[in-house]
Parts: C-alpha cells; structure tokens; sequence
C-alpha cells in the first residue's frame, strides 16, 4: 500500500487551536485543510460534518467535545492542527492538546471579542510557554469590528498584540485584507472556494489606515534587535524578508503575539494564515527538547527533538470505537519511529509492536512509513498502554512529563436504567475513564451508589451519551447520597439481654457496657473488663461484633456511629443456653440501650474548598458562600483576583460547579478536598433525619 509522506522534523509544525466556545475553531481548522488542499470536503459546524467534529455527541450538542488533530501541508511544512473544545467542561482535553504543541492559534470572534473562555486558554497558553497568534474570525458578520478586538485584546491580555494584516471592510462588506508586510492588498473573489483574491496596490482610501499600522509594526519588529533599529531608523523601512524573519524570533520568545484576520465560511483569509505559520511557527527543533526521567531512576535526562536521539513519545490521548478498539495518539518527542516497531511503555514495562503506524486526519486515518521527531501520529490496539504513557526505545525506558489533567469538580450518582445495564457498569465505566482522564467513576459500598465524577454537568452527561452509543448502556443520573456519620458525646453504661426459650435448647446472652466517646477520628475501641469469669473469654468477641454491628446501623438515623470505646465489664451466661450468636446479639441490644443516653450526634463531611475569582464576584462568592453555611478561612488577593479558602458542608456543594460559573460567568474555579467532619446544626438535624427515613421506605 502507498504510505502517506514523511517530514522531516524541521518541516513540522505542531498548533493548537484555542478559543471560547463558538469562537470559530473547528471551522478555522476545516477552511485551512480545504484551503491548502489535504481536505476535499469543507464542512460545516452547523450540519454536523466538520473535519474534526464528527462524533454523534458533537453532532447532537453542536459544539466540539474532544481534542481532534488534522494535518495540511503549506509551502513544503506539514502544519498539525489540533482542535479543542471551547466548553470548560472539556479543558482536559484542551490541556492534552497544549502539551503537545509547539505554538497556540486562539481565535476570538470579531463580534464577541475577548470572552471567558479566551481568557482562560490564553493563561493556559501563557503557563505552558507557547508562542501564540491571534486570528480574529468571522469578519463578515453583522457587527464585526477588527479595530475594537484589537483594542480588547491589548486591555485584557497582552499589549504585546501586533497586526500583520488588516481588514479592507468589515461585516457583509468584509472583501479582503491588507498585508503588512508585503504592503500589497488582498481583494478576494466573490464565489471562490478556497478564498482566491486579486493581489492589487493598497487603495488609495485606505493608504492613511495602512500607513498607520505598518508604521506599528515595523516599529515594534525594530525594537527586537538592535541593529534592526538602527537599520530602521537610518532608512525609515525594514524590508519583508527580515520583517519576518524579526516576527519569527520575536513569536518564539513571547515577545511578539501577531494578529491576523479572516472569515472561515468564505474561506478568507486562509492564505495568509497559512504562510504566517510555516514562516513564523518555530519547528518541533527550535521548540528545544524536554527533560525526561530514567525509568525507575531518579536520574533525569534531555532529549532533543532529533533522529539522532533515542526514541520517545507521550500518549496524549486516548479513544475507543468498538469496531476499532483503543487508539492511542501520541507525539513524537525525540526520535524516529518506523510501523511496524518494537518500543518499550516506559511507565509499565511491557513491549508493545507499532502496527499500522498512522496520522490522523479527524476521523480519517493515513498509515506512514516512519514518522520524525516532533510529528504527532496514531496507532490502534496497544496491550497495555494508556493516557500519559510514554513509549520509548527499548534500550533506553524514559518518563515524560505528563499532562496535568484537573480533578473532577461535580459528583453525580448513576443507576443503570435496566438490571443488565447495572452489571455492565464495573466493566464500561473505566473504558470512558480510559478514555477521559477528567472523568472518574467508582462503587461507593457505604452509600450503595456508583459515583460519576467530572468537570461539569454537560461532561457528565456527554459521558453517559457516549456509554449509551457505544457500549449499549443506558443509565439516568441522581443527586448522590451524602456520607453522614453518628458519634456520641458523652459516657453512659447499660446492659445488653437476649433471652429465648422455645422448647430444647434456648439462647442465653448477657453483657453490660460502657460507650465513652473517643476523639475525631480517633476510631472505634472495644476494651474487655470482664474479671472472673462472668462472661466466658470465647463469648467477649461476639459481645464486641454485635456492638459493631449495631452501630454500623446507627443511632439516630441510621447512619455509622463512629469514634466511641466500648467497654464490656459484667454479665452473665448459662452454661447451656450460652453461644456466640446469643452475645452478639445482647452486645447489639446493650449498644442499642446505651448510645440513645450518650447525646449522640449525626456528623456531616465537611469539604474544604479554594476559589479562585476576579475581584470583580468576591463579594458574590462569599454572599453565596454563607448561604451554604461556609466558614472562610482566608483570602488571599494577587494581580486582580483573590483566592478564597472555606470550609462548607458536602450537602451544600451539590452542582457548586454550575452555580459558580453562573455567579462569576465561568470566571471562577475552584477545587476541593475532605477535611473532616463536623456535627450537624440542631436546626438542620430533622431534615437529615426525614431524608433518611424517606429513602429507607423508598429502597
């Protein structure tokens, strides 16, 4: 079979493809690889068949769920697209796609201009250290204003923004673009495919406007070297070749974000984009190499993105079709790697062959001979390998850094809709975890429900959509059981009885106790007294499994009593009538006599949890925050935004997630972990109570 063509690592460019939500990613990404050629369809968002939007969920939800890479070829360089959601319900995947780029393309509409989730991919960007570009989409639509995203841009991002290209109109009379550095405009061609334009003299209406930003431009490139300056200021020009060549240096060190503009529906636009890419895009070997540790060493080791190096790759993600099976996508790091080769998963030490070595191309995928260090490909049916996975040669087992993926914020308890569906869970639920690191699931034996965990409601939805479709398993989701627990907070003593006669051979057992609260978490103790026989030694276990038994059942309502000692000092037996059953059950009984005089108490999990907002909703969050009876324990304010540290109970964090992004329009985050817990307000005592009892008559 014909392979598809190889790349040399200095032909490659790795982008990822960043943006709000709506912004316009997925269909950017279709008009470059129709532009260019690699695609021979142009899809559509709306209609459900863009390049890389083609699962039925995305179809149904109309937006992008997943990281999906695409490739073109420009100039001679293959450009890797990758595809990210623009729903922070998704940001894991957006996160895998960031760690395997070399530089960020983030889109911004040109009637929105800057929104929330720009803000949030441009720090994600900003944290990794990727060179960006902007592209402002969507300049033929009502509204359109290049001027004043521009100027939203520098305000709320970066004033290191620089356009290399302006619009000549905007809205229904957007028809081309002026070029910066050629000084030549661009006027397109109504009707064309492919973004076709008639390359003429600046008009000259527009001579003052573009004087005005190439003025801008080469000002800003002058200063990034200084004999470029001096050049500049001698002969009042820079001349294209090193005008790009300033831009390429300035974009790989972050000093330089250029601007471009475009129309992905008409296809304008496309062109230039593509060129300022290959020529302003540092390669996976100016990128530099990663450092990586030995496995099972702690010796760390630099690899270059060479042929020369030894082989590694990162599995940055991972998906299953059932026709298919696994498919792991990967980055080659350093390297080469043929189809058909033997490499070594550095994490878990098994071998796995690389059959059918591929690039994918959305859904699609292209076998290749060999791929070069830095591109990014694809392979089906690994034995043992997984998300965060490296593969390595196998003279030299290395670990790459992973990808940071974040902790789930909302928790739902799921039921299978049939008897069947509930079997299968335990065996589907890790395959979408496999699948969607952001999205954990297990069995919680206490409350008796399976527990899904994700970033938001949509994902969790999405995962049970996806779970339906290819696994056959159809569940409905419900608010999950809280973990409550019973304590007692003062000593009593009692006596436990079980006595039965029915003819023959009765049951005799008879203990007194002494219940004595304990400190938080501290656990439960039994502790023997019993002197003198009363109490034969082989019987004083069942007393203690019989008081274990009855307070796993509770005191109030029915929740585990815990952190107390039991001491078991007097009683009596018969010698007959005596057995292990008869003192588990007076041990039982005495607990039962007992606890209901030691005040007891139902404690609720109490969650610590860290907020992060704009100054801008502090006040709303902690409004919101004393409504779900939370004690703050601190703030801490940094460049605009404050972190806020509380303690609020787990019953009143059901869909916190959801009402957070609602308070601070998806600004905010936060995160969670258990503290401990605490006893539960008299005032809310009899509602926990009642829900106890109603689920008890309901199961």
């Amino acid at each position: 079979m014909a392979f598809a063509k190889e790349y040399t690592t200095d032909k490659i460019r790795n982008v990822v493809v960043l943006g709000h939500g709506g912004a316009g990613k997925t269909s950017l990404i279709d008009a470059l690889c129709y532009t260019a050629g690699s695609s021979r369809r142009k899809g559509n968002v709306s209609e459900g068949n863009a390049l890389t939007m083609y699962t039925p969920e995305e179809a149904s939800h109309g937006i992008s769920l997943q990281c999906a890479p695409a490739f073109c070829e420009y100039s001679g360089a293959k450009i890797n697209l990758l595809d990210t959601p623009g729903f922070m319900d998704f940001v894991g995947e957006t996160l895998a796609a960031i760690r395997v780029a070399d530089s960020a393309v983030i889109v911004v509409s040109a009637t929105s201009g800057v929104e929330v989730g720009t803000e949030t991919v441009w720090e994600y960007a900003e944290d990794r250290g990727l060179p960006r570009f902007f592209f402002v989409s969507m300049m033929d639509k009502e509204h359109a204003s290049f001027e004043r995203v521009y100027q939203d841009i520098k305000a709320r991002l970066t004033e290191k923004v620089v356009p290399v290209e302006i619009p000549i109109g905007e809205g229904p009379d957007f028809r081309g673009i002026i070029n910066l550095f050629s000084e030549r405009a661009h006027i397109y061609k109504a009707g064309t495919e492919k973004g076709e334009y008639d390359e003429v003299d600046v008009p000259e209406e527009l001579q003052a406007k573009f004087e005005k930003w190439e003025t801008e431009l080469q000002e800003t490139l002058a200063t990034t070297d200084e004999a470029l300056l001096d050049r500049y200021l001698e002969e009042g020009k820079i001349t294209r070749e090193e005008a790009v060549e300033a831009m390429h240096k300035g974009v790989a060190s972050g000093d330089i974000v250029p601007l471009f503009c475009g129309s992905a529906e008409h296809s304008y636009g496309m062109q230039a984009l593509l060129r300022g890419l290959v020529e302003l895009c540092p390669s996976p070997a100016e990128a530099g190499g990663e450092m990586a540790r030995r496995a099972g060493m702690e010796e760390e080791v630099h690899l270059s993105p060479s042929d020369d190096e030894t082989f590694s790759a990162l599995i940055y993600k991972t998906a299953s079709e059932p026709r298919i099976g696994e498919m792991s996508y990967f980055r080659v790091v350093s390297g080469s790697v043929s189809n058909g080769q033997e490499v070594k998963n550095g994490e878990r030490g098994s071998i796995e062959k690389l059959n059918h070595l591929s690039i994918a191309m959305g859904k699609d995928r292209f076998e290749v001979a060999k791929l070069h260090a830095g591109d990014l490909g694809v392979v089906a049916k690994l034995k043992s390998a997984h998300t965060n996975d490296t593969l390595c040669d196998i003279s030299r087992p290395v670990i790459l850094e992973k990808i940071d993926f974040p902790k789930p914020e909302i928790a739902m308890a799921i039921l299978g809709e049939g008897r069947g569906d509930e079997d299968k869970l335990g065996v589907v639920l890790p395959k979408l975890h496999e699948e969607d690191p952001t999205f954990q699931a297990e069995f919680d034996p206490e409350l008796h429900q399976t527990i899904a965990r994700g970033l938001g409601e949509l994902h969790l939805a999405v995962q049970m959509e996806r779970m339906k479709r290819k696994y056959g398993v159809a569940v409905h989701m419900e608010q999950p059981k809280i973990g409550y627990r019973e304590t007692i907070t003062k000593e009593a003593k009692g006596q436990g009885r079980h006595k039965k006669q029915s003819g023959g051979r009765g049951q005799f057992g008879d203990c007194w106790i002494r219940l004595k609260p304990r400190p938080a978490g501290a656990g439960y103790e039994f502790v023997s007294a019993i002197k003198g026989g009363v109490i034969p030694t082989k019987y004083v276990p069942s007393v203690d499994r019989g008081i274990q038994e009855a307070a796993a059942r509770g005191v109030l309502a029915g929740f585990k009593c815990v952190d107390f000692e039991a001491e078991c000092y007097d009683g009596s037996y018969h010698a007959v009538d005596s057995s292990d059953i008869a003192f588990k059950l007076a041990g039982s009984a005495a607990f039962r006599n007992v606890a209901a005089n030691c005040r007891p108490v139902i404690l609720e999990p109490i969650i610590e949890i860290t907020v992060t907002t704009p100054d801008d909703y502090l006040g709303d969050i902690m409004s919101d925050m004393n409504q779900r009876r939370g004690k703050v324990l601190g703030m801490e304010p940094a460049a605009g935004r404050t972190t806020v540290k509380a303690l609020v109970p787990e019953a009143e964090l059901y869909k916190y997630s959801t009402s957070l992004r609602a308070i601070t329009q998806g600004r905010a985050h936060h995160s969670r972990s258990f503290s401990g817990y605490e006893a539960v307000p008299e005032q809310e005592v009899h509602k926990v109570i009642a829900a106890s009892k109603e689920a008890a008559a309901v199961s």
